[in-house]
């Protein structure tokens, strides 16, 4: 399953989904086999692989968080080059629930620019990633709350709060991607980064999550980082400026 999609929940929930298929869903995905993980949960020019051009632009303001929509989407008409530098080729696209003020585009090139950055999967072999309009392997939904609990039904109650990884694709929690998390300490854009690059590195193989490996020390993209830091630091990115993979004791 490709892409953009483990779980951040809200600040006292517990993130945690397993696989789910798409509920009435017409798109019939073609997933890299054994590359989806059943897990808890914790957007054409060649890209700059520049760590200052991977920050989204705000698309929308916290006041303008709906709790329901109508369960239809708006898909991204945008497309990109290949990134990555090995690894199964995932396409991915971006769809937006309508009637939500969040611009499909603009969300497909915010999560571009995070599976663009040096200091994402791409970048390090794990994968390589392309923005289509059509053709998908992978869809990445931005819904309301209350959709976002209906796609992942299947897997667990999300309260509102959750993304999930399901069965060809990934469900972000649209309250998430614009307000982000009370525990990660950035503005909400950078928790963007955090959100898709949690969900990716699920559907890529790293099925169980990660705790904090010491205090002071960053958290591993992989630790459910809304749950607490337990003295890491907030981080957002897989691999740090210089190619380390930021790792941390293995959660079931």
């Amino acid at each position: 399953m490709l892409l953009v999609v483990g779980c951040l929940l809200g600040a006292t929930l517990v993130g945690g989904i397993a696989l789910a298929r798409w509920p009435g869903g017409a798109h019939a995905p073609v997933v890299e086999p054994g590359n989806i993980g059943a897990s808890p949960m914790e957007d054409r020019a060649p890209l700059p692989l520049d760590p200052s051009s991977a920050r989204p632009s705000p698309t929308t303001s916290p006041k303008s968080v709906p709790q329901s929509g109508p369960g239809t989407f708006t898909t991204a008409q945008a497309s990109g080059e290949i990134v990555g530098t090995g690894g199964p080729l995932r396409r991915y696209q971006v769809q937006v629930e309508e009637g939500v003020d969040l611009s499909a585009k603009q969300a497909a090139l915010d999560v571009q620019k995070i599976l663009a950055d040096p200091r994402s999967w791409a970048a390090h072999g794990k994968g390589r990633f392309q923005l289509v309009s059509s053709g998908a392997d992978v869809v990445i939904k931005i819904a309301t709350p209350k959709t976002t609990d209906r796609l992942c039904a299947v897997n667990g109650d999300t309260g509102g709060e959750l993304n999930c990884e399901v069965t060809g694709g990934v469900i972000v929690n649209l309250k998430r991607w614009v307000t982000g998390s009370p525990q990660y300490d950035g503005p909400p854009a950078e928790y963007r980064h955090l959100i898709i690059n949690h969900e990716i590195g699920h559907m890529i193989g790293y099925h169980e999550h990660m705790a904090c490996p010491g205090p002071g020390k960053p958290a591993p993209v992989m630790q459910q980082q809304i749950k607490g830091l337990n003295g890491c630091k907030s981080n957002a990115w897989p691999y740090t400026a210089d190619g380390t993979f930021v790792s941390g004791p293995s959660v079931p």
